[in-house]
């Protein structure tokens, strides 16, 4: 469970009516909550939320802040299925990314926010990747844009097991941390 205050709160209407839910963690399952969500809170802390339950589809991460109507503030649907608490990490950032599955291929290493991969590594088809230290997000254009994914520490071996299909590249990646 999260420490007290980090919250987030799903509610079927914009503008914060309806039925609401409150979460303090993970939450696999959101269907039973509502229905739809059209606005979201959060009170404090950051958070995924995904479109599909156990933590799959597509993800946008929600830091704190009101959002009345999310839909049309970021082009969203109104299926909110999973949510995932981000811990807060204080220390050092460390990742390794290979462009080739089972951790094979070119190793590029990577310790702070990197805006555009194909600039600083001369490629965005990355295919495994060991997050050793902290929490990051990797996004599929340049400059932080577009479709994302949380990456927590752990070893990812084959990329179409982090749900971006056949065609997503990395085009920049940056370090969840107070502030962003």
């Amino acid at each position: 469970m999260g420490k007290v205050g980090e919250r987030i709160i799903f509610y079927e209407d914009r503008n914060f009516g309806g039925r609401y839910h409150e979460c303090m963690s993970d939450c696999a399952d959101l269907h039973s909550y509502f229905s739809r969500c059209h606005s979201i809170r959060v009170e404090s802390g950051y958070f995924m939320v995904y479109d599909r339950s156990n933590f799959m589809g597509n993800q946008y991460f929600m830091r704190r802040g009101e959002y009345s109507d999310y839909q049309r503030m970021f082009g969203w649907n109104d299926c909110v299925r999973s949510c995932r608490m981000i811990p807060m990490h204080h220390g050092s950032y460390r990742m390794r990314l290979y462009n080739r599955m089972d951790f094979g291929g070119q190793m590029m290493e990577l310790m702070d926010d990197c805006p555009n991969t194909m600039d600083r590594f001369r490629m965005s088809d990355f295919m495994s990747c060991n997050v050793m230290d902290g929490h990051w997000l990797m996004y599929e254009h340049p400059n932080y844009r577009g479709r994302m994914m949380y990456m927590r520490p752990g070893e990812y071996r084959n990329f179409r097991d982090w749900g971006w299909g056949m065609n997503f590249r990395i085009g920049s990646i940056r370090r969840i941390m107070d502030g962003i």
